[in-house]
C-alpha cells in the first residue's frame, strides 16, 4: 500500500508560479512511476505530467515550457513546479503512483487532491 499527500496547491495571480509536492509513504517509491493529473469543474481528470521510475518525463501540450516534474527518490516526493500560470490551469491536481510488474499484476494510487486556482 503506498499513501500519497500532496501539497502547495493555493491561489496564485496570472503569471505566476507554485510547487507542488507529493509525499508517498513506502520504501519501494523509486519503483513506481509518478503523475500528476488535473481535474477541472464539469471536465475530465487528464494527465498533466508524468516521470518514469527511471526519470523519463512527459507533458501535456498546454503544460510544455512552463511546467517541470521532478522526484527525489530519497525523499519519496515527486513535484510539479509550474511557472507561467493562466487561468485556464485552476483545477485540483492530483498525485499518482503505478507499478506494472512482470507477472501483470498493477498497483495503482491517488492522492486526495490540492486545489490549484489563478486569479487576479
Amino acid at each position: 500500500q503506498v499513501q500519497l499527500v500532496e501539497s502547495g496547491g493555493g491561489l496564485v495571480q496570472p503569471g505566476g508560479s507554485l510547487r507542488l509536492s507529493c509525499a508517498a509513504s513506502g520504501n519501494i517509491f523509486s519503483s513506481y512511476d509518478m503523475g500528476w493529473y488535473r481535474q477541472a469543474p464539469g471536465k475530465q481528470r487528464e494527465l498533466v505530467a508524468a516521470i518514469t521510475s527511471g526519470a523519463s518525463t512527459n507533458y501535456a501540450d498546454s503544460v510544455k515550457g512552463r511546467f517541470t516534474i521532478s522526484r527525489e527518490n530519497a525523499k519519496t516526493t515527486v513535484y510539479l513546479q509550474m511557472n507561467s500560470l493562466k487561468p485556464e490551469d485552476t483545477a485540483v491536481y492530483y498525485c499518482n503512483a503505478h507499478r506494472l510488474l512482470s507477472d501483470g499484476t498493477k498497483y495503482n494510487y491517488w492522492g486526495q487532491g490540492t486545489q490549484v486556482t489563478v486569479s487576479s
